[in-house]
């Protein structure tokens, strides 16, 4: 993958993840962001073919994202509970 779709999927990604709380919400979600980013990389020039040659599936990735961003999420409120 070239370098210039590596940098957008690094800044996409870390632009549009968010925590989300359930997994049904978390695949929901990684579909719906999924579907955005080819688009959105479709309009800079970055084919989807480029992305998933260097990741693989990207609605697979942005739901590891989504999972890890929601379990810092809980172990962040776990500290601030422990912390009380």
């Amino acid at each position: 993958m070239s370098e210039h779709a590596i940098e957008f999927l690094r800044g996409w990604i870390g632009e549009k993840v968010h925590c989300q709380s359930s997994q049904a919400r978390i695949d929901k979600q990684a579909e719906t962001l999924a579907k955005e980013c080819a688009a959105e990389a479709a309009e800079v020039g970055i084919p989807l073919e480029d992305i998933q040659e260097e990741v693989g599936d990207i609605k697979e990735l942005i739901a590891s994202r989504l999972e890890e961003a929601a379990e810092a999420d809980e172990q962040q409120q776990a500290s601030s509970k422990a912390a009380e």
